[in-house]
């Protein structure tokens, strides 16, 4: 009884590995995108993936079928905006702004962002897993791409003299 419960566990062990071994690279670029923190300084990205990869493994034989990627990102979707929640004191902007490319935005704004652009998930999801209606989630989204292309992320440098010089 011992040995096939070991023999499980291990199993168990070497399927979560490899699962991580393939997902957590990309989870950690959608938590640094969440943070809008620099990619070699990202700190709070690091907590929330930690954290979403622990809950996973805790929930990993209940998976049954279930894309354990999905699961993760739901985690760590969900763990961001609980705490940009109460961050903010539960309404409002932060009060920090984080120094990446997303910082213009409010942490929502980079939330539905992530999600739809760079994971690719589905207006309707995106609004199941934040608990919002689709059409507000299509608003917040086309609201942040304006604020993102109105924003310079680094203003270009200033031009000197253009005039040609005499020959």
């Amino acid at each position: 009884m011992r040995e096939r419960q070991a023999a499980q566990g291990a199993r168990r062990a070497r399927e979560f590995e490899a699962f991580v071994a393939g997902a957590a690279g990309r989870l950690l670029h959608t938590a640094t995108l969440l943070t809008a923190e620099a990619p070699g300084a990202n700190p709070h990205a690091r907590r929330l993936l930690t954290r979403a990869l622990a809950h996973t493994y805790a929930c990993w034989d209940r998976l049954r079928g279930e894309d354990p990627y999905n699961h993760a990102r739901r985690q760590v979707a969900a763990r961001f905006a609980r705490e940009a929640w109460h961050q903010r004191g539960g309404s409002g902007r932060a009060r920090r702004r984080p120094p990446g490319a997303l910082a213009a935005l409010t942490a929502q704004e980079r939330l539905i962002i992530v999600l739809r652009l760079y994971e690719g998930v589905a207006e309707e999801q995106a609004a199941a897993l934040m608990g919002l209606p689709t059409d507000r989630v299509r608003v917040i989204c086309d609201r942040a791409i304006t604020t993102l292309t109105r924003t310079p992320v680094n203003p270009a440098p200033a031009v000197g003299d253009t005039e040609a010089a005499p020959s």
